[in-house]
């Protein structure tokens, strides 16, 4: 065999072997069977109401969910984002006081432990960021905590806009440590679907399980 063809044939079961390991991390990163031990799409949310948010004034959040599965932004005539049904299964949602529409951010969930042990669950974002920390309580209520305050912001925001500014768009010190009800994943989907209300002329939302 050729120098050319045993190189080609190298680097052909590399990438293949690099696939295999991609899909088994996707498949390994999908097991987190404390938040959907059923293997469907999951949701967890709460909405809080006037005499809590009155006892808690710097908590800027007024609804809050959490959806592990599919995305439930993207349509079909949207071109999807890069491993989207793998890598990104965590998404956050968040209504602050007065707003009338929520934003919102996507990651990708795993167990803190190397050896994915059952535990704290970590959900990563792009550029090292933190979109949450996970624990499921004996109630099957999801404990959201590291919710950072400048999620929705590019990072080096504070430094950009100005301490101001920055509070005012940022979480408050009281945006953290969340304890949200489970929930039908038919009601995340609709609290996503006010970010951005489906124009029929693109058609309905990307299905998901």
């Amino acid at each position: 065999m050729a120098f050319e063809q045993r190189l080609a044939s190298v680097l052909s079961g590399a990438a293949l072997l690099t696939l295999l390991g991609a899909t088994a991390f996707a498949d390994e990163a999908a097991k987190l069977t404390e938040l959907s031990p059923n293997g469907q799409d999951a949701c967890f949310g709460r909405i809080y109401d006037a005499k809590h948010l009155k006892a808690h004034p710097e908590q800027k959040v007024a609804r809050i969910f959490f959806y592990y599965g599919h995305d439930p932004v993207s349509r079909p005539n949207e071109e999807p984002a890069a491993n989207a049904d793998t890598s990104y299964n965590g998404f956050v949602t968040t209504t602050v006081r007065g707003a009338q529409a929520p934003e919102w951010a996507g990651g990708w969930c795993n167990h803190q432990s190397e050896e994915g042990t059952p535990g704290p669950i970590h959900c990563g974002m792009e550029c090292d960021r933190t979109l949450a920390s996970l624990k499921v309580d004996d109630e099957g209520r999801l404990i959201l905590s590291d919710l950072q305050p400048d999620i929705y912001l590019d990072a080096g925001s504070e430094e950009e806009l100005g301490t101001t500014e920055y509070n005012r768009q940022a979480l408050g010190s009281q945006d953290d440590k969340f304890r949200l009800d489970p929930m039908p994943a038919a009601t995340c989907k609709a609290e996503f679907a006010r970010i951005d209300p489906i124009d029929p002329a693109l058609g309905p939302r990307c299905a998901s399980g």
